[in-house]
């Protein structure tokens, strides 16, 4: 007499597998485009951090008055029009920093990322809103 082995896995056994990757991709694939898109979003946020410094400064000249700090003045950049990468403007107005950042990359151009400074005498602490704090790409918020 022949002992006859199954070798193989049973259809029963493949479909399982099947399943558990399938459950494992749906839950993978929107974490991975959100962090994609956080990631193209850095570039917004590392343009906003470069004018800390700069509007900082100027609010210490000007013992704290918000309205003294527009771009151009006092050692602050100017505002940018024409961007380039992830960046589409930057505008400086009365202290507050806000980038529109390009719409590519899953971005939209209402992610905008706002940096609003609060001077008191402990020194400048910085608040972040705008769009990209409501979809959870921006620090700060």
């Amino acid at each position: 007499m022949r002992k006859i082995f199954n070798k193989g896995f049973t259809l029963m056994e493949l479909l399982i597998a099947i399943a558990i990757v399938a459950i494992l991709a749906a839950i993978a694939v929107p974490t991975y485009l959100h962090y994609t898109k956080k990631a193209y979003f850095s570039e917004v946020v590392q343009t906003a951090d470069q004018y800390k410094v700069a509007i900082a400064s100027c609010l210490e000249e000007n013992s704290g008055i918000l309205t003294s700090c527009d771009a151009g003045s006092f050692g602050i950049p100017p505002n940018i029009t024409t961007g380039m990468g992830q960046v589409a403007t930057v505008t400086i107005a009365d202290a507050v920093v806000t980038v529109v950042p390009n719409a590519t990359h899953g971005i939209v151009a209402g992610d905008t990322y706002i940096l609003t400074p609060v001077y008191s005498t402990q020194g400048i602490t910085w608040l972040g809103s705008g769009g990209a704090c409501a979809s959870g790409l921006a620090p700060n918020c």
